[in-house]
């Protein structure tokens, strides 16, 4: 290994376990825990606080679709304009999002004017709006404790662009100050807009590529999800003659111009401009390039590799993909006993409540869960006291629903688990509503949430992780034959079942998306969200591939990859794409980690020519038979991390204040 390359390993593990402040471990493994499998050492504060950060996922908003509603539209002066081009360029989140030099962006910014002593942003409101400073000072504090002094050209609220989120500071005036403001709908409609322009354009120009002609749609759209965008200086050598073949290039910009040696001299051959192509010919034949090309002005290029050029190109031989009967996708046949249900409760009534039976709980309601929307309660059929007649009931506020608009999010997640016949995915049995609330019943998973499992031990062995890696790649492979892409794969959104089994639940964030098609939702957990996502370049199957990069990496390690207090820097990490592994994780685990989380996402493992069965096949997963785990005939390693007890014995206990919500009669959730 390079001797650089450990030493980044060696100080990304002390940081780490510093940053945890971990006590040594018993020598003996059965000291370090207490009865039933229950953690002796109690969670710090930090702990708790990381722990309710990462329960609240950033909720996909839909963007105002009212024909009433417009783009504010401001021109600016040259001074004002540049002001607002540059703060973006300062900013190291702001600079990741997108092109700041949209002249539609920086027209989108409305001015804004603020008295000494007048607030701007409170700490603890909801955000929608992010400023830059155009004259004036202003004063951050932060639960009563200066912070710094904003000036002209800062940048604050940021965040409040992307989603709604709380702030996290307070910002308020100590001079007149003159702000540029512009608000989520603006920003996020002109950079979608922007988005989908540009890729409609590339992909227009792609069609008129002769060696890709042939290609469908969705083949067109992963070439251009495995490109890299560069730029060339005025006079950079792009292509040298006789070097290696290893790129294709398509010009988005600029000029190019191709020259040939002819006896020890440079012949000028021809100049290529804004949507021509080159660099073609070398990976077809698998020859050295025959011209040199140089840029004649600054030049940005689609940049393809070869091995991506050559796996879709009509015009480039491939060996034909072997079938292995191995991966052949979920059937029926490996259904059949899944397919056996307990007796479902045809009304809400038909439902009791299961109490604690000790603690100072005893005699509440159990409380498996709760979110922004609801709770998930335990309960059992009137007709059926046995362990088969338990079940979870979810339990959502429509006034919240319709408050957040997420009516469409809630009917999707009933479609996508009414139509769901995998054991990999939690099961719905039936659907309720009255007027305050609609309910969803839905398997009981005994084992817990596997978030709560992984804080106990930290992390996982080798064996569990890639036990539970694989049963999530199941679900998975079983939800995108069904054009549904996941979006939100995270320890929270995982249970484990009585048998140790893995089963994907809480489908608030799935969408149906036909392939070569694109998403613009912003939504995920920080520490979670694919790099196209923060880019806004949309996004589509391959979010899910990356997650599961990050969900391997955070069952082996601890943590996610790209981590830290605030999500600015969160985002800015994961647009670099730079991480480093502990020691302590196997070779095996590392390739498949880096070859998931690419920041290409034509380039991931999953996504690529071979599809998911390039993920079953890779060596990490050597030890485990993919037919025995359909079959749910492989003992789960993860039988170790059950506490034994009651039913609820695997949950945290939550105390839950029951407040009447109000009625709520729109009607959106008549199917229910």
């Amino acid at each position: 290994m390079d001797r650089r390359l450990r030493e980044l390993r060696l100080q990304e593990e002390r940081d780490f376990l510093e940053s945890m402040a971990l006590p040594q471990p018993a020598e003996n493994p059965e000291h370090a825990r207490g009865p039933a499998g229950e953690s002796a050492l109690p969670w710090s504060p930090e702990e708790e606080e990381e722990e309710a950060r990462r329960g609240q996922a950033i909720v996909p908003e839909p963007l105002i679709t009212d024909g009433d509603w417009q783009v504010p539209c401001l021109p600016k002066s040259p001074r004002d304009a540049s002001l607002i081009l540059e703060a973006v360029k300062r900013n190291e989140f702001l600079r990741c999002l997108g092109d700041g030099q949209s002249q539609p962006l920086v027209e989108s910014f409305t001015p804004e004017q603020r008295q000494p002593g007048e607030t701007v942003v409170a700490e603890g409101d909801d955000g929608h709006t992010m400023y830059i400073v155009a004259e004036g000072e202003l004063s951050v504090t932060q639960k009563g404790r200066q912070l710094r002094v904003l000036l002209p050209g800062d940048v604050f609220g940021e965040l409040a662009v992307l989603y709604n989120c709380q702030r996290t500071a307070t910002v308020s005036a100590l001079t007149v100050v003159h702000l540029w403001a512009i608000d989520r709908q603006a920003y996020r409609t002109i950079i979608t807009e922007k988005a989908k322009q540009r890729r409609a354009e590339v992909l227009a120009g792609l069609r008129g590529v002769k060696p890709l002609q042939g290609l469908s749609d969705a083949a067109l759209s992963q070439l251009l999800d495995s490109a890299e965008e560069r730029t060339f200086a005025h006079n950079e050598v792009i292509i040298q003659e006789g070097d290696e073949g290893r790129t294709f290039f398509f010009i988005l910009r600029g000029q190019v111009e191709v020259t040939r040696n002819v006896e020890g001299q440079e012949e000028h051959i021809r100049v290529l401009k804004t949507g021509d192509h080159f660099g073609e010919l070398a990976l077809i034949r698998n020859i050295r390039r025959t011209a040199s090309c140089r840029a004649q002005d600054e030049v940005t290029c689609i940049a393809v590799a070869k091995e991506d050029f050559q796996e879709l190109s009509p015009m480039c031989a491939r060996e034909p993909e072997e079938t292995v009967q191995e991966f052949l996708p979920f059937s029926e046949s490996r259904r059949g006993s899944y397919l056996e249900e307990p007796t479902t409760p045809r009304q809400l009534q038909d439902l009791l409540p299961v109490f604690y039976e000790e603690g100072e709980q005893r005699g509440r309601p159990v409380v498996l869960g709760t979110g922004g929307f609801g709770t998930v309660e335990l309960v059992r059929s009137a007709e059926d006291g046995a362990q088969e007649g338990f079940f979870a009931l979810k339990r959502l506020r429509k006034d919240h629903v319709v408050q957040k608009r997420q009516q469409d999010h809630v009917l999707m997640e009933k479609k996508v688990l009414q139509q769901s016949r995998c054991p990999f995915i939690v099961r719905l049995f039936a659907t309720f509503r009255d007027s305050r609330h609609v309910y969803l019943l839905l398997e009981f998973c005994q084992g817990g949430e596997m978030w709560a499992k992984l804080r106990e031990v930290r992390c996982f062995s080798e064996p569990v992780a890639v036990f539970c890696s694989a049963c999530v790649v199941e679900a998975l492979d079983y939800l995108h034959a069904q054009g549904i892409v996941y979006r939100d794969l995270k320890p929270e959104n995982l249970m484990l079942d009585a048998k140790g089994y893995v089963k994907l639940v809480d489908f608030g964030f799935a969408k149906a998306l036909r392939r070569g098609e694109k998403t613009y939702s912003f939504c995920g957990t920080p520490e979670y969200l694919a790099p196209e996502i923060l880019r806004h370049e949309g996004h589509d199957y391959a979010v899910d591939f990356w997650t599961l990069g990050v969900l391997i990496f955070e069952m082996l390690v601890g943590r996610p990859p790209f981590h830290s207090a605030e999500p600015q820097k969160i985002y800015s990490k994961i647009m670099d794409g730079v991480f480093s592994f502990p020691v302590s994780v196997s070779e095996a685990a590392c390739s498949l980690v880096s070859r998931l989380c690419r920041r290409r996402p034509g380039q991931r493992l999953g996504n690529t020519s071979s599809g998911i069965r390039g993920i079953r096949k890779h060596r990490w997963f050597s030890s485990l038979s993919w037919k025995k785990l359909a079959l749910r005939q492989i003992d789960a390693p993860t039988t170790v991390l059950l506490k034994q007890g009651p039913s609820y014995a695997n949950f945290k206990r939550f105390s839950v204040a029951q407040q009447l919500p109000e009625e709520e009669f729109s009607g959106w959730d008549e199917d229910f």
